[in-house]
């Protein structure tokens, strides 16, 4: 856990507090030298102040001052106020002292107590008196470690999920660079074969070959488009190119059917018409539903879910909802941390809510603007 750098105007709230029921106690009191006593609870609150940034130092001073009160104001019997100071110095030798050197300071306060018993005090001390000194600091010692230490299992808990996050970023981002790879190496070899056509029909039939060139400039411009994003991730590194094709829209209703055998009821809805996507955005399709539906067969409850797929406007629209319940748990997260890397790198949105026991993730994406001749996506399947 990371140490305070410096106090803040928080760090005054508690010690302003205690001076202020310390110095209204010895005024009711109006015990001889009850300003003194003032005095030295003010100084002991402006020690205190300085607690978490130097405990060592300021909080076993602070509580050191008060000591000083028999000598020049009241009594050590005759105010309960220090005992508020005493437990919040020794707590903060607890808290804010990465080890047990905040016993040196409880210590030295607890010298300091017990010289004024022997010196100042003129009541008769036997062994009642040490235990009423180790009842005033062990309780707020304990209570400072056992704060500490669940403070510091709350920060490394913290930067744990923030590791599982990252990594999660990482190996979506790694997965992403891989389909694109394969779109664009499809995309390359295409040209390839488009343009040895073309060699072989520019004498024989130039209309041809001009057809065919306009479609190899069609696909090198969506291989630029793909370019340009993978740059946007992370190379893979492993060199794990599948050699299967990348999935698409088309393959939506065997990923359904899959989750239907594992339980789920999935109702499946396209809006037509749906124009071809571009293969960047027909496989990142795919896996944005396939993410919805795991989600919603790990966590959601009912065993149903929906997922809708239109476009209009220049835009593809994916809904996909399900009904979720205490029971079932909300997940990690990270497969919408997935999805987000998705849709940022297609310059999309994304949207999630759940209210009303349903989860509603919507995610829009920009259509390609120079996609080739249509082709029909799956129908409107029912659950």
């Amino acid at each position: 856990m990371e140490q305070p750098t410096g106090p803040t105007w928080r760090d005054a709230l508690v010690p302003l507090g205690l001076l202020t029921v310390g110095a209204l106690e010895l005024a009711s009191l109006g015990t001889e030298g009850w300003l003194a006593g003032i005095g030295l609870e003010a100084l002991a609150s402006a020690l205190l102040v300085l607690r978490r940034w130097r405990p060592l130092v300021f909080a076993t001073a602070g509580a050191v001052v008060l000591g000083a009160m028999p000598w020049f104001g009241p009594q050590l019997d005759d105010a309960a106020a220090p005992i508020l100071y005493l437990a919040v110095a020794v707590y903060a030798l607890a808290r804010w002292v990465a080890d047990l050197r905040g016993l040196v300071g409880v210590g030295v306060v607890l010298a300091t107590l017990f010289f004024d018993h022997v010196t100042v005090d003129v009541r008769a001390e036997d062994w009642s008196d040490a235990v009423f000194l180790l009842a005033l600091t062990v309780p707020p010692y304990v209570v400072g470690r056992i704060t500490r230490k669940l403070a510091d299992q709350a920060e490394l808990l913290r930067r744990n999920q923030e590791l599982v996050r990252r990594e999660a970023v990482r190996a979506e981002r790694d997965r992403i660079a891989r389909e694109l790879h394969d779109v664009i190496a499809h995309s390359v070899s295409a040209m390839v074969v488009q343009t040895a056509a073309a060699q072989d029909l520019v004498r024989t039939a130039p209309e041809r070959a001009e057809a065919v060139l306009a479609d190899v400039a069609s696909t090198g411009r969506r291989a630029l488009v793909e370019t340009g994003r993978l740059l946007h991730v992370l190379r893979d590194e492993a060199g794990e190119l599948g050699l299967d094709p990348a999935p698409g829209v088309a393959d939506l209703p065997a990923l359904v059917d899959g989750f239907r055998r594992s339980g789920l009821a999935v109702a499946l809805e396209v809006d037509e018409p749906v124009p071809a996507l571009a293969p960047g955005l027909d496989v990142s399709a795919y896996r944005i539903v396939q993410e919805a539906l795991t989600n919603a067969l790990k966590h959601g409850s009912g065993r149903r879910a929906r997922v809708r797929l239109s476009a209009d406007a220049g835009e593809l629209r994916i809904v996909a909802t399900n009904p979720v319940g205490e029971a079932r748990g909300t997940g990690s997260g990270l497969g919408l941390v997935g999805i987000g890397e998705r849709v940022a790198l297609l310059g999309g949105r994304l949207e999630h809510t759940a209210a009303e026991g349903e989860f509603r993730l919507s995610v829009t994406l920009p259509l390609e603007a120079g996609a080739v001749a249509p082709a029909p996506l799956p129908a409107a399947e029912p659950a």
